[in-house]
């Protein structure tokens, strides 16, 4: 199915929509696991938080309603690092490998240094990339691959693809713009 970021996050209202979910998890996955391993998590904890994350979006995502002049990754930052804190809270007996200076370093709300935006971008153009291909023909693909990423020629592409110069350029085409479809509204 072609949807787009908001079209998803709709569709995550509905906490029955398995297909919706196992998108949007694979898709976050790593975001949350590099979150959490800035807080200063490790190992189990990290996969703890990550679930509780998980489990709070279930809860929460059926009253979400989507605003594209917000940004949804503040707001699921805000969810991460609600639940990191109330792990910290909930645990006062059991002393987690965190410290309130790596607190101030992540909860801030404007530091957006702290969230890597570069790292941040590539990681959701790669996962998206990862899940998209399955949708494209091999040969499409690959046409767009050695030529948006690898950076060879047209020409080159063309007589090792044996297709037109055309056909490179339409399959970079369709590519590019499904990846902007599937990233609109989660690169703000």
């Amino acid at each position: 199915m072609h949807t787009t970021s908001a079209s998803l996050l709709e569709r995550l209202r509905n906490p029955m929509d398995e297909e919706a979910w196992a998108r949007f998890v694979r898709l976050y996955t790593p975001l949350l696991f590099y979150w959490g391993r800035k807080c200063g998590l490790q190992g189990e904890d990290v996969a703890d938080l990550v679930q509780e994350v998980f489990a709070a979006l279930l809860r929460k995502m059926p009253e979400f309603s989507y605003d594209r002049h917000k940004s949804f990754r503040a707001w699921l930052r805000t969810v991460t690092l609600n639940q990191w804190r109330g792990r910290l809270r909930g645990r006062q007996t059991r002393a987690l490998p965190a410290d309130d200076r790596r607190l101030a370093e992540v909860a801030g709300p404007d530091d957006i240094a702290a969230l890597e935006e570069e790292e941040y971008r590539v990681h959701l153009v790669g996962q998206a990339m990862r899940l998209m291909r399955q949708d494209f023909a091999r040969a499409t693909w690959q046409a767009f691959w050695e030529f948006a990423v690898e950076g060879r020629t047209v020409a080159e592409v063309a007589v090792q693809a044996g297709i037109s110069p055309a056909a490179v350029y339409g399959a970079k085409f369709r590519v590019v713009n499904r990846l902007r479809q599937e990233l609109h509204g989660f690169l703000d």
